[in-house]
């Protein structure tokens, strides 16, 4: 049970990062109506996957001695849970105001790169929002996965890599014919939700750090 919540909860944390706007989402628009192929997003994601498996084992390897720390602990997890809370406000506040819209993706920077795989780690390595998530929430959640030892930090792994496939396949085939296939009225909404959701699992992560700070 404890596994499925952790897969389930870093499948939609993952959305934080994957639905909002950014260079990753305007090279995978950008790449399906070129190559009208809705395999841009699956090797875009690739490419991202492979990057962020690097960081995950970095993590769980190399600063294992560093998440032991009570305090250390409490720390990542107040940061995790504020940085988190921060991306919830404002998803929910684009969502409601409607200020997200793909139409507004379609030109990406893949750096003219035609390896998709690539452009997906270079376009993720060069993303200040990416190396923020991962510095902040994404550090919390593998602390909190390794709880369970390694399987508990690859059902972390599978289910945030699952978001970013899920929601990189979706805009691909949306835009692979052409035309956009998702309004962007059904995007805020989708961001809406996940706001919501994402804003009350920071409550979680900051309650976390505190009672590590406690302990400690």
């Amino acid at each position: 049970m404890q596994l499925l919540r952790i897969f389930t909860s870093a499948f939609l944390i993952g959305f934080s990062g994957a639905m909002m706007p950014g260079p990753m989402l305007g090279v995978t628009i950008e790449s399906s109506l070129k190559r009208k192929k809705w395999t841009a997003g699956p090797l875009i994601v690739l490419g991202h996957g492979i990057l962020e498996l690097t960081l995950v084992i970095v993590m769980t390897f190399g600063l294992r001695d560093f998440f032991s720390r009570p305090a250390v602990a409490g720390i990542i997890g107040l940061f995790g849970g504020a940085f988190l809370a921060w991306m919830g406000y404002g998803m929910i506040k684009s969502g409601i105001e409607k200020t997200v819209s793909l139409s507004e993706q379609k030109n990406g920077n893949s750096f003219g790169i035609e390896n998709l795989v690539l452009a997906g780690i270079i376009v993720s390595a060069t993303n200040p929002y990416f190396i923020m998530w991962w510095a902040s929430t994404g550090m919390e959640s593998v602390r909190q996965a390794y709880e369970f030892g390694l399987i508990g930090v690859l059902c972390f792994y599978a289910g945030h890599i699952m978001s970013d496939f899920v929601w990189y396949t979706s805009v691909s085939v949306a835009f692979a014919g052409g035309r956009k296939l998702i309004s962007d009225t059904v995007y805020c909404r989708i961001v809406l939700v996940l706001g919501i959701f994402i804003a009350a699992f920071s409550v979680y992560f900051m309650t976390s750090g505190i009672k590590m700070l406690v302990a400690g």
